[in-house]
């Protein structure tokens, strides 16, 4: 049975979009006009949101913030190769099980007398069958989590690349009907359908099936000026001259054809570094002194390397005003 989504139509959405870009913007977030779109498409459509790009672009930030934006708890499932049911929608309490039957085995034994029949026996033991499947005995997962949430909840599947095919296809369901099947309990449909936000970094082709369901939403790397206010916003301390130089070095190294391109995560981490150490402009030392905080290989650091004190020249130009 399908969830029946009740849309609820904003005389002003563009106004509305606004205060979704504020909103993430209070939680640390800084956000395009495209993204702020997503997230108020997702919550009013009750639709899924596909969220792919690079990785470090802010992809499982969105949904921490969307989280703080309409305070609801966060729940996250991170994906990876074999992941099954068993890991991501519930499991059973064996330990608990295995506790309540040698229970009912001692209190059967006492409640049993002689003269009592075989037939009369399993009559008794049948009318337990259902107990040890039921919901008390149930160890819910992150997915079940999720749908069982009163209020709702923003629902992470993380790095859902990483899952394998079949795991994929069955989160249909409850991307389709915000609902899951459990074999001895039957569906179990969500009271209010949380808001899913899946991330992929592109490892593999995703199928037709999973992206028809989801709206889709690519976070690429940011320009100069957007990557300047993320960096204010998630680092304050650093001065308005270092963050124009910061992130002017980190776009020129997006141009060269490296292993590993530096992206946002490591744009933030260089700059709470440059901070610790008490710089103030960049110069030719420093950056190579810390060069192994942007870039995570070997051979991408020796490639920098020879032209760094070019790339601090061009930054520091491409810092000036006007």
């Amino acid at each position: 049975m399908s969830v029946q989504v009740t849309q609820h139509v904003n005389p002003d959405p563009a106004r509305a979009i606004d205060d979704v870009t504020a909103g993430l913007a209070r939680a640390g977030y800084i956000a395009t006009r495209q993204i702020a779109t997503a997230v108020y498409l997702g919550q009013q459509l009750q639709k899924p949101i596909l969220v792919e790009g690079p990785a470090g672009v802010g992809k499982t930030e969105l949904a921490k913030a969307a989280s703080q934006l309409l305070g609801l708890p966060l729940i996250r499932l991170q994906c990876y190769e074999g992941l099954d049911e068993s890991k991501a929608l519930y499991e059973w309490k064996y330990g608990k099980q295995l506790l309540y039957t040698q229970i009912l085995k001692d209190t059967l034994r006492a409640s049993f007398d002689e003269s009592a029949g075989l037939d009369a026996a399993m009559t008794k033991l049948r009318s337990f069958d259902e107990l040890f499947f039921s919901e008390q005995f149930l160890e819910p997962r992150p997915l079940l989590r999720a749908l069982q949430q009163p209020g709702g909840a923003v629902l992470l599947i993380d790095e859902v690349d990483k899952s394998d095919e079949e795991f994929e296809a069955f989160l249909l369901e409850l991307l389709s009907d915000f609902a899951v099947t459990i074999p001895e309990l039957g569906t179990i449909t969500a009271a209010v359908p949380p808001l899913v936000i899946l991330t992929s970094n592109n490892t593999r082709d995703l199928g037709d099936a999973l992206k028809r369901r989801c709206l889709h939403l690519y976070i690429g790397f940011p320009d100069m000026r957007l990557e300047q206010r993320i960096v204010d916003v998630r680092v304050p301390g650093v001065g308005e001259r270092l963050r124009a130089q910061l992130v002017a070095f980190v776009q020129q190294l997006r141009k060269l054809e490296l292993k590993k391109l530096p992206s946002v995560s490591e744009t933030i981490d260089w700059a709470r570094v440059l901070l610790l150490l008490n710089v103030e402009e960049l110069d030719a030392d420093v950056v190579r002194e810390t060069l192994n905080v942007l870039l995570k290989f070997e051979d991408d650091v020796n490639a920098v390397m020879n032209q760094a004190a070019a790339f601090v020249i061009k930054a520091r130009d491409a810092s000036v005003p006007g």
